[in-house]
């Protein structure tokens, strides 16, 4: 079986996530969105809400699982068994970034390969942090996120 994971602060998760999760879901037999905290931002949602909300947006798909963890990527691929890391990528400045990144999880192990996944066109400008600050000053984020996530997203504004 050929696990993969998706991991991110999903803070909060996007239409563009989804479209990574979805499309990785048919690349592999089991997606795990591993939910991260980043400790230089300053979330909306508590790790706990990210992981529900993740829960109930990837319900239609249904070799996806919901995880968090902490600590080294390779490290808990290694326990979950996943052989393959899968990254959304949006423009270049994300490979720069994301290249270095699976670069030192070759070194680290270089059993899990990682697999970069261009995000479509019409999610390519979006950004957890993009939908927070248009939300936060009264714009409009219909569309950009699942309509749970949005509801939740003002309930918090």
């Amino acid at each position: 079986m050929k696990i993969g994971i998706y991991p991110g602060s999903f803070d909060p998760i996007t239409n563009g996530h989804l479209d990574i999760i979805q499309r990785a879901s048919s690349i592999c037999d089991e997606v795990i969105v591993s939910v991260i905290t980043n400790p230089s931002k300053n979330p909306l949602f508590t790790l706990e809400e990210r992981v529900e909300l993740i829960k109930e947006v990837v319900k239609p798909f249904g070799n996806v699982k919901v995880d968090c963890f902490t600590g080294l990527l390779v490290d808990y691929a290694r326990i979950k068994e996943a052989k393959v890391i899968i990254k959304g990528l949006r423009a270049v400045s994300d490979f720069e970034y994301e290249f270095q990144m699976a670069l030192m999880n070759r070194k680290l192990a270089p059993e899990i390969e990682t697999i970069f996944l261009m995000t479509s066109s019409k999610n390519s400008y979006l950004s957890s942090s993009i939908v927070k600050e248009v939300a936060k000053l009264g714009g409009c984020i219909e569309g950009l996120v699942p309509d749970i996530i949005k509801k939740e997203i003002l309930k918090k504004l």
